[in-house]
């Protein structure tokens, strides 16, 4: 870790969008958050204000010299935790609110979502049945909130898949204009879903002119990212993995207990970090004695976080090769990842497509549809590493109609009204 002077310009420290600044701006909204500062991952100890909300990372703190992630400190003593946890979980992230940032944009009833029982034990956690079909919608909630705090009049995100359909969706319903970058490639639900929340669509290539686009249009726009802002390595938006956290208090819930394994697919792992600091919360908060083993999944095509875990450093770029579970097809990871795996006792696989097939195509069987990327903690959990000592939990994170896949698939040709032919296909 590196500590340097405060310095730089809003172009080069990413908060021209997020500051506010201006006629648009307003004031940190009235709210029961117990939120109180932003803190460098690199060095708790230095903090900075909760807003502006700082998309670049730690101004005064660095990882390899790439601006360390921020996170959201609380005041844990004011928070109620037996009023929280005393009741059922209920939809929408307001019932959290005290350990979350300000939630200054509308909902959509995201969030309490099904935990499924397979026939040998193991827990899904079902995140396709959030509002927009997938866990993005927790992160969304939050980061649209920076948004609307500090007046901007829109969101800007790069991404082909849950995060921009979700960003396009809370938008809509926080009254902002949302710009997404997205491939030529995303799949067809994906573009069904922006085209249908008004999103303005910008399908810019190759992939790596991207990043200094979305800077551009964040600090001469306005427009508030509620995605990664940095190119060399991800660091991500400060409020948005709080989100994540609302998984682990339903689990805790739900279970009655903290279960042993977490099983997380994994992009650049701020979900990780979200479910991770969620436990770590309910053990601060003495409701909680432990913390679950939290294991990264990703496929063997690239998996820097496996990468950056095994060489010990905080973020690492790799490689990536060809693989359908592009949702989290990820050249780099954050260091938030690499956090929640190291701290929790956790594990990094990397699987292959057919490993993903399997686990996708065996939960199909057992009635739930899932997009190949959400299938990574189930095939994880099966390739048998390490013996569980309680629940193990598989965290699913999208649906089926979004894969990549279920675009190519051709419909089912016409049949003529035959009983044999019919009797032939069911015998």
């Amino acid at each position: 870790m590196t500590t340097t002077p405060e310095a730089g310009s809003d172009a080069v420290s990413g908060e021209g969008a997020a500051r506010g600044d201006g006629e648009g701006a307003r004031e940190l909204l009235p709210s029961v958050s117990r939120a109180t500062a932003q803190r460098s991952l690199a060095d708790p100890c230095v903090t900075h204000p909760l807003t502006p909300v700082r998309i670049g990372g730690c101004p005064t703190t660095s990882l390899e010299g790439t601006p360390a992630p921020l996170d959201v400190a609380y005041a844990y003593e004011d928070v109620p935790a037996a009023e929280l946890f005393g009741q059922a979980a209920a939809h929408g992230l307001d019932r959290w609110a005290p350990l979350l940032p300000p939630l200054a944009a509308p909902g959509l009833g995201e969030g309490n979502t099904p935990l499924v029982p397979l026939a040998d034990g193991v827990w899904i956690k079902d995140e396709s049945r959030n509002p927009t079909w997938s866990h993005k919608d927790r992160l969304n909630r939050v980061a649209v909130s920076a948004a609307v705090l500090a007046g901007a009049p829109g969101v800007v995100v790069s991404s082909s898949g849950n995060h921009g359909a979700s960003a396009a969706a809370y938008a809509a319903r926080a009254g902002l204009r949302c710009a997404v970058f997205a491939s030529p490639e995303a799949p067809p639900a994906m573009a069904s879903l922006l085209r249908a929340h008004g999103a303005t669509v910008l399908t810019v290539t190759p992939r790596e002119t991207v990043w200094p686009l979305v800077r551009r249009v964040a600090d001469e726009l306005g427009y508030h990212p509620v995605g990664n802002f940095t190119e060399a390595a991800h660091t991500g938006h400060p409020f948005g993995p709080e989100g994540y956290k609302t998984i682990a208090y339903e689990l805790f819930l739900d279970l009655g207990e903290v279960p042993a394994d977490v099983y997380l697919p994994t992009g650049y792992g701020e979900l990780l970090f979200g479910v991770w600091k969620g436990f770590q919360e309910l053990v601060l908060l003495g409701l909680a004695d432990r913390v679950p083993r939290v294991h990264s999944c990703e496929p063997a095509s690239g998996a820097p976080l496996a990468t950056a875990l095994r060489t010990r450093r905080p973020a690492v770029r790799v490689a990536v090769g060809p693989t359908d579970a592009y949702g989290i097809d990820c050249a780099v990871n954050s260091y938030r990842g690499v956090v929640a795996v190291r701290e929790s006792g956790g594990t990094a696989h990397a699987l292959t497509d057919a490993e993903l097939t399997a686990a996708r195509d065996e939960l199909a069987a057992d009635g739930m549809w899932f997009e190949l990327s959400s299938a990574a903690g189930l095939a994880a959990h099966r390739a048998g590493v390490g013996s569980a000592t309680g629940p193990v939990v598989c965290v699913a994170t999208s649906s089926g109609f979004k894969d990549t896949a279920t675009g190519r698939r051709a419909a089912y040709p016409a049949m003529p009204a035959d009983w044999e032919a019919v009797r032939a296909l069911l015998a």
